[in-house]
């Protein structure tokens, strides 16, 4: 993968593909550019681009104080400097969005539209509680394959997902190794979020608003534990022209190639162009 340099020399690793409309992707908290394997085959005829943040997937580890909201969206627009991008439309799933959000609130001027997955400006502890269960603690498990058969206990509220796709989630998201499975992100990102964790709670509605104006959609897991349908109620009545669909049978975060996510993000991008 290409890499470019940020403001403190940590070179971060991105995918650049196709042509049209430039759609920046933004990965979960401890995840990478893979997450969006599953929709960029429904999306040919945009220019799809693809961040892994710092300490994530194929980028530099850096030191954990930077593994914060602010610097990752300062190395995002840093990534579109680089690429030559004055204005994208951003796909942000959890943490992504987020970031994505920042920028809004930052530098409005370089956003084409957002579009949420699964996050918006309030967030349910059942799922902070989850994901602090996990981040950053190496996966009990010997194999992949061992794994791929825990997923469905692993991910409360997903429903009829095929082994195939956990045993897909499981090799994007861990390597093996002959001592056990090993984690595609620095640990250390833990130290990160708790250290944020043990500051005030931020009001995040203020960057829910910094879109006004910026064609919106938000994609939810009908099953989320991070974002509820009552959230996404007052969302719509602060932005009334927003799209919004629930996608049954999953949690937190859906996978995007769902009918419903394909039918909301294709409807969001017509009018990001």
């Amino acid at each position: 993968m290409p890499k470019f340099t940020t403001f403190d020399g940590v070179q971060l690793a991105y995918a650049d593909e196709g042509d049209g409309l430039p759609v920046l992707c933004l990965s979960g908290l401890t995840r990478d550019g893979r997450d969006f394997d599953y929709l960029a085959p429904h999306l040919p005829d945009v220019r799809l681009i693809r961040l892994d943040y710092r300490g994530r997937g194929n980028s530099d580890r850096a030191d954990p104080a930077t593994y914060t909201v602010p610097v990752e969206a300062r190395d995002t627009l840093a990534l579109l400097d680089h690429l030559g991008v004055a204005r994208a439309a951003i796909i942000g799933s959890s943490r992504g969005g987020l970031i994505a959000m920042t920028l809004a609130a930052t530098a409005k001027d370089r956003l084409r539209g957002i579009c949420l997955n699964d996050i918006g400006p309030e967030i349910g502890q059942s799922g902070l509680d989850v994901i602090m269960n996990y981040i950053g603690r190496v996966p009990a498990f010997r194999t992949q394959a061992e794994m791929a058969l825990a997923m469905p206990e692993l991910r409360p509220g997903f429903e009829d997902v095929p082994a195939s796709r956990w045993r897909e989630e499981v090799e994007r998201h861990t390597v093996e190794t002959p001592d056990g499975l090993m984690l595609t992100y620095d640990p250390k990102l833990r130290d990160a979020v708790v250290a944020t964790g043990d500051g005030p709670a931020t009001d995040l509605w203020p960057l829910f608003d910094a879109m006004k104006d910026l064609p919106l959609a938000v994609i939810r897991g009908k099953n989320s534990n991070l974002l509820s349908h009552e959230t996404v109620t007052i969302m719509g009545r602060r932005r009334p022209d927003m799209i919004a669909v629930d996608v049954p049978g999953r949690g937190h975060i859906p996978f995007l190639d769902e009918p419903e996510a394909l039918e909301a993000i294709h409807a969001w991008l017509e009018i990001c162009q």
